[in-house]
């Protein structure tokens, strides 16, 4: 996952994720870029799933929303 996939329109992609993992809080989801895994790791911590299935959901809200 590149930087440019994630960062893209991160409001969109910060709303959908709290949509599928209503735990997750503003802070969570805090990017900056180069700290990708920073953030992956944040969401596994939270919601207790797999870094593939993170990186998964963060590719799946990104390509609806036109991030790439």
């Amino acid at each position: 996952m590149t930087t440019l996939e994630i960062k893209g329109d991160w409001n969109i992609t910060k709303g959908k994720l709290k949509q599928k993992w209503a735990k997750l809080t503003d802070s969570d989801l805090q990017f900056a870029e180069g700290q990708q895994e920073e953030l992956i790791g944040r969401i596994q911590k939270r919601t207790g799933e797999t870094r593939e299935a993170v990186e998964k959901a963060v590719k799946e809200c990104c390509s609806s929303c036109c991030c790439k």
